[in-house]
């Protein structure tokens, strides 16, 4: 018994003599594993497990690691390709080295990845986007990763570059990006860009805050972007609250260039050609909603604020904007019908050689109207315009109301101020096989004659026109409209004018002196009443009524005017008040084209002063019809409604009385 218990304690000695060797022999073997091991061995487990995670070939060439409370990884030679389908393969990023701190501590006891920070060295981006949509940015998941994403520290960036296409916008640019440090400060990124945008030369500037700042929600991050895109120049500065949720923005927008119209790669909506512009205001960006508020703008002569708001969120942005102008000059809005804005010193102009009209012998707009822009954004537009200048124009103030909805046009109402009478237009414009369907009604409210007459510079007059104007039809230009269109024009007019300011400096028609003197009409004979009715049936115009009652003499007239080929076929009769040898004139052909009408008396009819009057009474017999509509358009019919009263009467032949020179 006693020689088992010495063994026992001889043996146990032996062991407590043999754990210090066991120890350091373990501690050898670690040491050696340490001496021995690399870090790359894990390269084939972490280019294995980043592929997966971006859905693309991830590799690196070398990989060291420093351990701690916050480990600290660099790799090294790192390439990330393009999708294994991608045109041409190759490489979407690559970077010479990129370092990472990683928190070790917070993904321990919240399984949070904290990454304080991030150095990259010699990043070099292919950023592609081709003309179906695809962009190689696009990074593919797994989805297997679960909870909150990483929250990121400080980044460093140095000698960064990145070469962006992109086929549907016409782009090819190169940005360079580094982060710069700032004494007290996170690293600030800055970066610039230069290159074609739109198919415009483009150059871009930028200084942003640090990103570590991008997660604060509590600081707004400051951002200064100075862009040029062709003459484009654009100046955004200020600071964007929470940028990663869009969750405000404290920016001022200064926005500036030659045409409006060079904006729509910027904005994504199409704006008709304007004269130079500035445009100034506060720029806003929540729940997709881009605002832009307290806009104050000049474009050429004209004036412009308001606010306007673009919805994000629909497949098509919705544009709503309320806007206003105190002064508008005319010349500056001949983009939006289709002519070229004018300059302050030439007013509104059109090149000789650009309209097919001019070389064709055709007056009517032959050029195309064209609406494919007009599906890129829908828009809400609401305008106003206290005052209106232009040259030899009578209008006071504007106001329209634009709607564009699924690429239809609607302009309800388009209407201008004169005196205390207005013209309103109902417009509506869509999208056919045959080109636009326009369809339209111009209301004349009271239309002051005087401020018609005095715009002219022809003297001054008296009264008001009223009447409609319809046109229903379908082409490429206004000529194809019009061409093949629907309507009726109705006008009427009470007493006051005179015959030359209406017949000929309004109506723009050259051959206004030859019409009058071919009927014996003094070319300053005051106007007692003046009315048309003219149906419009597929281009052809019908005059079912043309009278024109003045101090010296009554017309009335009748044919056709066809605006498919632009030709005339019109007979005036002429029947005098006062009995002269001039009294007695023949009827009057108007014959022709628009560009070269035909003025001349049938001579072949020679009829007598009795004869004149049956004529004339058969043109007067549709006009009782017409009264109601004459007395709600101008609400001065007198002259009007006595000669309805005579037209009427059986027609006598007045007793001859002495000649009376004409005036």
């Amino acid at each position: 018994m006693s020689e088992t218990k010495t063994s026992g304690t001889k043996a146990s000695e032996t062991k407590r003599r043999r754990w210090p060797f066991v120890v350091g022999g373990l501690a050898l073997i670690l040491i050696a594993a340490v001496a021995v091991f690399r870090w790359d061995w894990l390269i084939p487990v972490v280019n294995a497990q980043a592929s997966k995670a971006l859905g693309r070939p991830v590799t690196i060439t070398h990989l060291h690691v420093r351990l701690g409370r916050v480990p600290h990884i660099e790799a090294d030679g790192v390439t990330i390709a393009n999708p294994a389908d991608w045109p041409g393969g190759g490489n979407f990023a690559t970077a010479d080295r990129l370092s990472v701190d990683v928190d070790a501590m917070a993904y321990i006891r919240a399984r949070q990845v904290v990454i304080p920070d991030i150095a990259v060295e010699r990043p070099q981006v292919d950023a592609q986007q081709l003309a179906d949509g695809r962009a190689n940015w696009t990074l593919a998941s797994d989805g297997s990763s679960a909870g909150p994403g990483p929250k990121i520290g400080n980044l460093r960036i140095s000698d960064g570059h990145a070469h962006v296409v992109l086929a549907k916008l016409r782009s090819d640019f190169n940005v360079d990006v580094a982060t710069q440090d700032v004494a007290g400060q996170p690293s600030q990124i800055v970066a610039s860009a230069k290159g074609t945008y739109a198919a415009q030369p483009i150059s871009a500037q930028f200084t942003g805050g640090a990103l570590l700042s991008l997660r604060d929600e509590s600081q707004p991050y400051p951002v200064d972007l100075q862009v040029a895109n062709g003459p484009t120049k654009v100046s955004v500065v200020g600071t964007i609250k929470d940028p990663l949720a869009f969750a405000g923005a404290d920016l001022k927008l200064d926005l500036a260039g030659p045409d409006m119209s060079l904006l729509l790669p910027l904005t994504g909506v199409a704006i008709p050609k304007t004269p130079p512009y500035r445009v100034t205001g506060s720029l806003d960006y929540t729940a997709g909603l881009v605002k832009f508020t307290g806009m104050n703008g000049k474009f050429g002569s004209s004036d412009l604020s308001g606010d306007l708001q673009v919805d994000t969120k629909p497949d098509r942005p919705v544009l709503t904007a309320e806007l206003q102008s105190k002064l508008v000059d005319l010349k500056d809005l001949g983009g939006f019908i289709g002519a070229e804005p004018g300059d302050a010193g030439k007013g509104t102009k059109r090149a000789a050689a650009s309209s097919p009209a001019a070389s064709n012998g055709r007056v009517l707009p032959s050029d195309p109207i064209s609406l494919p822009k007009l599906n890129v954004a829908d828009v809400h537009l609401k305008y106003r315009a206290g005052r209106i200048q232009g040259r030899s124009q009578p209008l006071d103030n504007m106001r329209a109301d634009l709607d564009i909805v699924n690429g239809t046009v609607s302009l309800a109402p388009l209407s201008f101020g004169i005196g205390r009478g207005q013209i309103v237009s109902d417009i509506k414009l869509a999208e056919s096989g045959q080109g636009v369907h326009a369809k339209t009604t111009i209301d004349f409210q009271r239309v002051d004659v005087d401020k018609l007459v005095t715009a002219t510079g022809a003297g001054r007059g008296a009264g008001a026109i009223g009447g409609r104007a319809v046109i229903d039809g379908t082409g490429r230009s206004m000529a194809e409209i019009l061409g093949h269109g629907n309507g009726e024009l109705k006008l009427y007019m009470g007493s006051g004018g005179n015959v030359s300011a209406l017949l000929v400096d309004l109506s723009g028609l050259q051959f206004g002196n030859a019409v009058l003197s071919a009927l014996g009409v003094p070319t300053r004979a005051t106007v007692q009443c003046l009315i048309t009715d003219f149906v419009l049936q597929q281009g052809l115009v019908d005059a079912r009524t043309v009278l024109l009652d003045t101090d010296e003499a009554r017309v009335g007239g009748k044919g056709s005017i066809d605006l498919r080929d632009e030709t005339l076929k019109l007979v005036l009769n002429t029947e005098s008040k006062h009995f002269s040898v001039g009294s007695l004139p023949a009827p009057v052909n108007i014959t022709g084209t628009f560009a070269k009408p035909s003025v001349l008396p049938d001579l072949a009819v020679v009829g007598a002063r009795a004869g004149a009057a049956v004529g004339l009474g058969i043109l007067l017999t549709p006009l009782g019809a017409l009264l109601p509509t004459i007395q709600l358009g101008t609400g001065e019919d007198g002259a009007c409604a006595g000669l309805l009263a005579n037209a009427k009467a059986p027609p006598s032949v007045p007793a001859r009385t002495p000649a009376r020179p004409r005036r």
